[in-house]
């Protein structure tokens, strides 16, 4: 690399100029242009922009030379290697590090800091609970030993992350709020629609702790964006206290909040009618009046989606084949207690099957459970023994010695009349078929729950106090961001259990004064994050003083590629 200038009447202008062969002969071409002399002097700070200049070509050459130049080293098949050392590291982490500190989170803990009176580092003990809870999830004694697999080794003891979780959880609102104003920098987010739900977690205890009032026995509902509830809360009641919060922490009034079935009371239909806010809510067509129940199921008078006729079809025009992919609806307003809402009613032959071969599997099961009648207990309304039938009397009538069970042919012919029917109730006047539209977005939060549950192994929660708990599902909750926000990166071509495998796979092994070489296969998928993320771990060695400065330009505040 060489300095290249021209000047003008009103200033000169510096270049970075690289010479190269190039077919058969030396090409000289302009790599970089670093400005005018005085805009180096002000973006800089220098007095000297020629200085400057020389001596960052200087820098430039001394990294180009670095990167070509050979390491050797020498190994002997009689010595032994060193006792107790660690010679893996993983550096699948500097991924995900490099989402957190784009985030903000550094900043978040620095200002949490500023409130409480702590010495420990608290950027690095949540960094590492929601690194680990990606890679290697468990309980916090392992995190705090599994980040000792990190090339960035932790500055913290395991006493202090017992301490940092009260709190974490004691600011779990503010690291919300802050959170989703700083993502904001990352990418537009729509907030138009919000979609809520409610899942499950229960934690390892044998009786109810009357003390704490989230560690109940049983299972407790946790709404992802993301407050905590009591098991014994009835779920319908958590959306008013959610909504509040997103009025006060995230300064949002006006959405259409899309809900399943178990959020759908009248209440929060009503509460979601009025001031900027509007409702899509799932409706179970067999709790529908009777008249409601035969309209939906009526074969006639459909629309299909994406006929830009309208031209009324019937179910029975449907072609088993050719229509596969067809989605036909129909529309129709009512009143009920005041509120006037729109049904909306879909029929697809796809989910007519998915029900169909859902049920004959409840059946099967079913079958089995007849032969072990002390199984039939009843638990919810999709339980399969819902379809065996009890008989205490003989056919004669009399009462017979013993209970015979049975498949209840009537219940099952029952339910069959509902397949690939599916209703949703709105208050909003759009199209039919963008409301369909927005409803059917409604599996990504179920994902969400999936991934929490599953991948990061929320469940089951060990913690006794209620603010360690809210700080296991905060750190949970962050960790879900900012895998998002690495899957995103990717372009979403890559599965979960791809990228988070991949990234525990990443180890490197240290040569103790030479550097890092990756003891991973490469791939497509370490090739896009590479990509994204503007660095290489996957050259065949990394010096020490690279591998340092890779980690240092993670935890900048630059904003991803693409």
């Amino acid at each position: 690399m060489r300095l290249g200038y021209s000047k003008s009447k009103n200033a000169i202008s510096y270049y970075v100029y690289k010479t190269g062969y190039k077919n058969g002969k030396n090409t000289t071409v302009m790599v970089e242009k670093l400005g005018t002399d005085s805009q180096i002097r002000e973006k800089y700070g220098v007095e000297d922009a020629e200085q400057w200049a020389r001596a960052y070509i200087d820098e430039l050459n001394r990294k180009e030379a670095e990167e070509k130049a050979k390491v050797m080293v020498t190994f002997s098949p009689a010595a032994a290697i060193p006792a107790d050392e660690q010679r893996s590291f993983n550096a699948g982490y500097l991924f995900l590090q490099q989402v957190f500190y784009q985030l903000g989170l550094d900043k978040v803990c620095t200002a949490i800091k500023r409130k409480h009176s702590f010495e420990y580092n608290l950027t690095s003990i949540l960094s590492r609970l929601v690194y680990t809870r990606i890679l290697f999830p468990g309980s916090k004694r392992s995190s705090f030993e599994d980040s000792r697999k990190f090339i960035e080794q932790p500055d913290f003891e395991l006493h202090q992350v017992y301490r940092a979780l009260s709190v974490l959880g004691d600011e779990m609102d503010y690291i919300q709020s802050a959170l989703y104003k700083n993502s904001l920098r990352l990418s537009k987010r729509r907030t138009g629609v919000i979609y809520y739900d409610c899942t499950n977690f229960y934690f390892e205890i044998e009786q109810e702790d009357p003390d704490n009032g989230l560690r109940q026995y049983g299972h407790s509902k946790v709404p992802l964006a993301f407050c905590i509830n009591p098991g014994s809360t009835n779920e319908q009641v958590t959306l008013s206290p959610l909504e509040k919060k997103l009025f006060e922490d995230f300064s949002l009034s006006e959405f259409i909040v899309c809900t399943d079935s178990g959020l759908s009371s009248l209440d929060n239909r009503v509460l979601n009618s009025r001031d900027g806010r509007a409702f899509i809510t799932v409706q179970s067509i067999k709790k529908l009046k009777q008249f409601q129940r035969e309209w939906c199921l009526d074969p006639d008078g459909w629309y299909r989606r994406g006929d830009p006729s309208r031209k009324k079809c019937s179910i029975s025009d449907l072609d088993e084949e050719l229509d596969r992919d067809t989605v036909l609806y129909k529309e129709r307003w009512f009143k009920e207690n005041g509120l006037e809402q729109r049904m909306i009613v879909t029929y697809s032959l796809k989910y007519r099957d998915y029900l169909r071969a859902l049920r004959e599997r409840q059946v099967e099961r079913a079958k089995g459970k007849i032969s072990n009648p002390s199984t039939l207990n009843k638990n919810h309304p999709t339980d399969p023994k819902r379809f065996i039938k009890e008989q205490k009397c003989t056919p004669d009538g009399e009462i017979a010695e013993k209970t015979y069970y049975s498949l209840d042919e009537e219940k099952i012919s029952a339910e069959a009349a509902y397949d690939g029917f599916y209703a949703v109730c709105t208050d909003l006047e759009d199209e039919a078929e963008a409301i369909v539209n927005i409803n059917q977005r409604r599996w990504q939060i179920e994902e969400c729950f999936r991934i929490m549950k599953h991948e990061f192994r929320a469940r089951p929660a060990y913690l006794s106090r209620e603010v360690r708990i809210r700080a296991h599902f905060m750190t949970c909750f962050v960790a879900l961001i900012v895998y998002r926000y690495l899957e995103k990166s990717l372009g979403k071509e890559f599965t979960v259990a791809q990228i988070t495998d991949q990234l525990r796979e990443m180890n490197m092994t240290r040569l103790e004064g030479y550097g890092y070489i990756p003891s991973y296969d490469r791939n497509a998928l370490t090739d896009e994050l590479h990509k994204a993320a503007g660095f290489r771990t996957d050259t065949e060695i990394i010096p020490i003083a690279k591998m340092r400065n890779i980690c240092k330009n993670t935890k900048s505040h630059k904003e991803p590629k693409g």
